[in-house]
């Protein structure tokens, strides 16, 4: 028995705004089909046992401490910038 139909495949190709042949869909079907049915296989698998998770691994945040430390100097801030305007950085206007 089939998951999908050729139909269907057509109508997903529509919705997606694909443009398939006929012997395009002839190909895909049966493809898709197979897709499907590994996909029905996998949620027969039994989980209730098994917690839900948002990572495969146990990960945590690692933040360094904030500590208060001297900053760039305004001399030194600007010794890059190409052109400077009113104590900032000029640059280019965006249209």
């Amino acid at each position: 028995m089939s998951i999908i139909s050729k139909e269907d495949v057509k109508h997903v190709a529509k919705l997606a705004e694909l443009d398939f042949s006929d012997s395009e869909v002839e190909k895909i079907t049966p493809q898709l089909d197979k897709i499907l049915g590994h996909v029905a296989n996998i949620s027969k698998v039994d989980t209730a046992a098994i917690s839900p998770t948002s990572h495969t691994l146990e990960i945590k945040n690692v933040f360094r401490e904030d500590t208060v430390r001297e900053s760039l100097s305004k001399e030194d801030d600007h010794l890059n910038a190409p052109e400077e305007m009113d104590g900032g950085f000029k640059v280019p206007k965006i249209d």
